[in-house]
C-alpha cells in the first residue's frame, strides 16, 4: 500500500530545517517556497503524508491527484490532507509563497481537521486567488512567520488562531457548503448525514478493509428513510442522485488505489464491495473509458 512521507523525510527532501517545537503540542512550521530546494520535470509520485499542509503559492505549477490535476497559472491556496495522495509539480522556474506544515496534534483543541471542507477532498482544496486576495493571505502568512520566530510565550495559541483564520477566509471564497445550521431543512440534514456516512468508509488503507454500504438502498436503511426520499433529498441539495454520489466516491477511491497501491484488480474490486472483479472492471470502464489495467498504466 502507499507509503507515508514523514515529516523528517519532507525536511530532508526540500533541504530545510525543522522547527524544534516539542511533540506534546504537535508540530508547526512555516517555510518560504523560495527557500526550498524543489525541481520540476520529474514523473509524479503520489504520496500520502503524516502531516497537513496549507500552501500559498505563486507561479506556474500543477497539483496532481490520482484522479485529477489542477493547473495553477498565477496564485493559489492549496490545502492538503494526509490521507489524500498528491504531487506538486512546479512548472515555471520562479516559485514564491509560503508552506505551512502542521500535524493533527497541533490542532487538538479545534476539533477534527478533516471536517473542514477544504481538507475533505481535492475539489475543495485548490483555491485560485485574485491579486487582492493574494495580498490578504500574504499578510496572514507573514504574520504567522513573524510570530513563529518571536519569543512570545503563547505564540502557538496565536498561530492556531491565524491558521484557523486562513481556513475560514479560504472557505468563504468558495460556494456555500458544510454542515447545515439548526434551521436547515430536512433535505439538507439528510444530505449531510448521507455525506458523513459515505466518507466514513474511506480511505481504504488495508486490503482486508471493505466498503459495507455500496447501494442507495443500503444507505437509506442506515439512515432510516425510504430510498426514494433519500434520492429526492440528495437530488435537490447536490444535483446528483444517490447512486451517482456513491459511484463518484467509489470511482475516486478506485483511481487512488490503482495509482498508489500494488494490489491486484481483484483485491481492489473486493475492497470496494464488488463480489466479482469483472463487474468492477465493467463499472470502471463505463465511467472512465479505460479498463483498470489501462488506467494504472497510463
Amino acid at each position: 500500500m502507499t507509503t507515508f512521507l514523514k515529516l523528517d523525510s519532507f525536511y530532508s527532501k526540500v533541504n530545510a530545517d525543522s522547527d524544534p517545537q516539542g511533540a506534546d503540542t504537535g508540530h508547526f512550521n512555516i517555510i518560504r517556497v523560495e527557500d526550498l530546494s524543489v525541481s520540476g520535470n520529474k514523473p509524479p509520485v503520489y504520496s500520502r503524508r503524516d502531516y497537513y499542509k496549507v500552501s500559498l503559492v505563486t507561479g506556474h505549477s500543477k497539483i496532481h491527484y490520482a484522479d485529477r490535476c489542477y493547473e495553477i497559472d498565477e496564485s493559489a491556496l492549496v490545502f492538503t490532507n494526509p490521507m489524500v495522495p498528491y504531487h506538486w509539480e512546479p512548472i515555471s522556474e520562479i516559485q514564491t509563497g509560503f508552506i505551512c506544515i502542521f500535524t493533527e496534534a497541533f490542532f487538538n483543541n479545534f476539533g477534527r481537521l478533516q471536517n473542514y471542507p477544504v481538507f475533505m477532498s481535492a475539489e475543495n482544496a485548490v483555491i485560485t486567488l485574485t491579486p487582492a486576495q493574494l495580498q490578504q493571505f500574504q499578510d496572514i502568512f507573514s504574520k504567522m512567520q513573524d510570530e513563529l520566530n518571536s519569543s512570545y510565550a503563547y505564540k502557538y495559541d496565536l498561530l492556531r488562531n491565524l491558521l484557523m483564520e486562513t481556513v475560514h477566509e479560504a472557505q468563504k471564497l468558495q460556494p456555500a457548503y458544510g454542515k447545515p445550521s439548526l434551521g436547515a431543512t430536512a433535505h439538507e440534514r439528510i444530505a449531510v448525514l448521507f455525506s458523513e456516512l459515505l466518507e466514513r468508509q474511506y480511505p481504504i488503507e488495508l486490503n482486508n478493509q471493505r466498503v459495507v454500504l455500496s447501494s442507495a438502498s443500503a444507505f437509506a436503511d442506515s439512515l432510516n428513510v425510504h430510498v426514494n426520499h433519500l434520492n429526492k433529498a440528495l437530488k435537490e441539495i447536490t444535483g446528483n442522485s444517490t447512486s451517482q454520489l456513491i459511484s463518484n466516491r467509489m470511482l475516486q477511491e478506485a483511481k487512488t488505489l490503482l495509482k498508489n497501491s500494488d494490489w491486484a484488480v481483484s483485491e481492489i474490486a473486493w475492497s470496494l464491495g464488488f463480489d466479482e472483479s469483472n463487474h468492477f472492471s465493467a463499472f470502471f470502464k463505463r465511467h472512465t473509458g479505460f479498463s483498470p489495467k489501462q488506467f494504472r498504466q497510463s
